[in-house]
């Protein structure tokens, strides 16, 4: 009985949450899933793919693609050039929590994970070089031990690396209630070292950057079992 108590109860939440995001419930499902710490692994949805674009880190401008980061893990956010101020992400919250674990952990066990945000203006629209240098100026100010190496900045369109279908669900969606009024403004996206998505999450809040980092963190479990298991 209380079994099913607790299932009709999961229904529920699963419901409600649906109702607050409404079309985009795909990344809802993917969220409530990976939440449950009872999974040992996150499920995989696909292959994500992008033609080459801009990127800029350490090294300067590149021209690179995903496959340059296969064998590394992969966040995707947008980043408006109206940030720190007004942004799609808490961004706060993304510097002092998830970034922050990136950059104390770059040398030990988050060393292969990248943080790539693609830089749009307030409707999420691609932006000019220059706005993109702009950018990595706020970012050097007002991030503590920014490290481009570690967040780096893309130059395209952010339609290409957002446009997928689950279940018939679509992560692009058009509506007012988003930041910008188009749902990418406001999402995480976790890449595996093949380029799968792992999970995706609305970062609109401290709560969802934290579930994100908990999302990270059972994927590098995932990558430490198995190469646990090769060495015996």
């Amino acid at each position: 009985m209380e079994e099913q108590v607790a299932t009709r109860s999961k229904k529920r939440s699963i419901l409600a949450l649906s109702l607050v995001f409404g079309p985009a419930l795909f990344l809802i499902f993917i969220a409530t899933r990976g939440c449950d710490h009872r999974f040992k692994q996150l499920a995989d949805y696909g292959l994500v793919k992008a033609p080459t674009f801009s990127v800029y880190n350490h090294k300067g401008k590149q021209q690179l693609s995903l496959q340059d980061y296969q064998n590394q893990v992969v966040i995707i956010t947008t980043l408006q050039t109206t940030c720190p101020h007004q942004c799609g992400l808490a961004f706060f919250p993304l510097t002092q929590n998830l970034y922050k674990d990136l950059r104390t952990n770059k040398r030990k066990k988050l060393k292969q994970v990248r943080l790539l945000s693609i830089v749009v203006d307030s409707l999420g629209r691609p932006v000019s070089e220059a706005e993109i240098l702009d950018i990595q100026d706020m970012l050097r100010s007002c991030v503590e031990g920014y490290d481009p190496e570690l967040w780096q900045l893309v130059r395209a369109d952010p339609t290409v690396f957002y446009d997928l279908t689950n279940n018939g669900q679509k992560l692009i969606v058009k509506d007012a209630k988003y930041f910008g009024g188009v749902s990418y403004n406001e999402l995480i996206m976790l890449l595996d070292k093949k380029n799968h998505l792992r999970m995706v999450l609305n970062g609109h809040t401290e709560g969802m950057i934290r579930k994100m980092k908990e999302h990270l963190a059972l994927l590098m479990k995932q990558y430490d079992k198995e190469r646990a298991q090769k060495q015996h």
